[in-house]
């Protein structure tokens, strides 16, 4: 009996992982070079990630379906938290967001005690903060500017660290 209880609930944590790297695949493999601006009207990069912080990952996705043929953009805003051991994403439903645009926040993964993300640049190199600040005597990035793939690690408890490689298109 308890070897079958301990089956069903590895079976569940790794449902929940399965769906939670589900939804980030779909989310980073439809992302599009759209920049966005913030509350306070500034321009924001269509893809930011990595460094230090609460979020670990925004980006503006394409694919966003209105069967109700509401009067929206087909364009999502959407970023990837990770807080108190919780992976959570949270989706704006305006791209643009004045003051008081609340995002619609859901938890995908509890028991996480790191998550990292990494961005592969156009010339093979490995960032870990997107995007990428301009050398010296280059131009400077524009705010549409995406990597080719972005590689995302979970520690998650009982699995341990798992690491995965989502293509930008």
């Amino acid at each position: 009996m308890s070897a079958r209880k301990e089956v069903e609930n590895r079976m569940v944590r790794l449902a929940e992982l399965q769906t939670t790297f589900m939804i980030m695949e779909r989310d980073i493999e439809q992302t599009v070079g759209r920049a966005v601006r913030d509350e306070l009207g500034d321009e924001q990069p269509a893809l930011q990630g990595g460094g230090v912080g609460v979020v670990v990952l925004t980006l503006t996705r394409t694919g966003w379906r209105n069967p109700l043929g509401l009067a929206r953009s087909d364009l999502q805003r959407v970023s990837y938290g990770f807080d108190n051991q919780q992976l959570s994403r949270a989706s704006w439903s305006n791209l643009d967001r004045g003051p008081g645009n609340v995002p619609y926040t859901e938890v995908l993964l509890n028991g996480v005690s790191a998550v990292e993300v990494r961005f592969l640049t156009e010339d093979g190199q490995w960032l870990g903060y997107w995007p990428p600040e301009a050398g010296v005597g280059q131009p400077p990035q524009t705010a549409a500017l995406l990597p080719r793939a972005i590689e995302v690690s979970v520690d998650a408890d009982g699995w341990g660290r798992i690491t995965r490689l989502f293509r930008v298109p």
